[in-house]
């Protein structure tokens, strides 16, 4: 029968091992790998719907973030700006992968749309955490957005939008958390 001190020490460990995974969700995206996975699966189901053909050829109109960066604008926005601007840009990019997916039969490619919409998802969640305040209504009507008309557009923006405005937002904050 074991000791009432080495189930305390058994408990004591557990907690303390609870204790460290329960880190901000910011540190686990301060590992480039992780968005750098997120950029390829995008491009690989971009890739993916492009050869699929006719069985895939859905066309609508997708709204998607602008992807392009303005350097100097970006710089200037504070921190809540720049925060809001992403999270408008990925609730845009799910709720197209999300008609996209609905959209879409072939298992293979479904499968991949639905790895896309939680990678997306999961960076909404830690990008939420960096902001201080709920952001605006207005700011979704304000942010910068196009239109796409085809599957593969929509991924190629959401690779762009990763690569460009979310990669600039996680470097920032992933710096100030370092500090």
């Amino acid at each position: 029968m074991p000791s009432v001190s080495g189930l305390v020490n058994v408990v004591l460990m557990v907690l303390m091992w609870m204790g460290g995974c329960q880190a901000s969700p910011l540190r686990a995206v301060c590992d480039p790998r992780v968005l750098e996975r997120f950029i390829r699966e995008a491009r690989d189901t971009e890739a993916a719907m492009r050869s699929c053909g006719g069985s895939c050829a859905v066309t609508s109109v997708y709204t998607v973030p602008l992807t392009n960066v303005d350097f100097t604008d970006w710089e200037q926005k504070d921190i809540e700006g720049q925060v809001a601007e992403v999270q408008v840009g990925l609730s845009l990019l799910v709720q197209a992968l999300v008609a996209v997916r609905k959209t879409v039969s072939v298992s293979p490619i479904s499968s991949l749309l639905d790895s896309n919409i939680i990678n997306i998802q999961s960076l909404i969640h830690i990008i939420h955490s960096l902001s201080s305040q709920a952001q605006p209504l207005t700011y979704l009507e304000q942010s910068a957005q196009t239109h796409t008309h085809s599957p593969s557009e929509l991924l190629h923006a959401q690779t762009n939008f990763l690569r460009g405005k979310v990669k600039l937002l996680l470097s920032a904050a992933c710096r100030t958390l370092g500090s």
